[in-house]
């Protein structure tokens, strides 16, 4: 699914709730660039095999929220730029994440600068090798 919906700028709106990603190992890019995206429900998806979500939501813009509690990110070992650029963005909740394999978080939030809330308690980074910039602009 690497780089599926990516440039697609004049989206809003995704139903992806019959999509099935039971065998999906690499997300990375999947929805970068989808400056107008305000809305995607991504609750059906099976990331029980992700292990890279580099630049997944990088630059959608538009977006305000996003429910990720169905994530399993178990396997994941690249996070970075995850969220960059997404200056919409006020709400996160990360706590089920598990970033225990995760070796890259650079860039992870850069540019979100409207975040005001965001859930890292469960956030284990002893495997980060690069997080740089990591939170650059969210408490800036």
């Amino acid at each position: 699914m690497s780089g599926m919906f990516s440039g697609c700028i004049s989206l809003t709106n995704i139903d992806l709730s019959n999509c099935n990603t039971n065998k999906v190992t690499n997300m990375e890019w999947m929805f970068d660039y989808c400056f107008s995206l305000k809305n995607i429900d991504l609750s059906n998806f099976n990331t029980n095999n992700v292990t890279n979500m580099e630049r997944m939501f990088c630059r959608c813009r538009s977006l305000t929220n996003i429910d990720l509690s169905n994530f399993n990110t178990n396997n994941v070992t690249n996070m970075g730029t995850m969220f960059g650029g997404c200056s919409s963005l006020t709400n996160i909740d990360l706590s089920n994440f598990n970033t225990n394999n995760v070796i890259s978080m650079r860039g992870m939030f850069s540019d979100c600068s409207s975040l005001t809330n965001i859930d890292l308690s469960n956030f284990n980074t002893n495997n980060v090798l690069i997080w740089e910039l990591c939170l650059e602009d969210v408490f800036l």
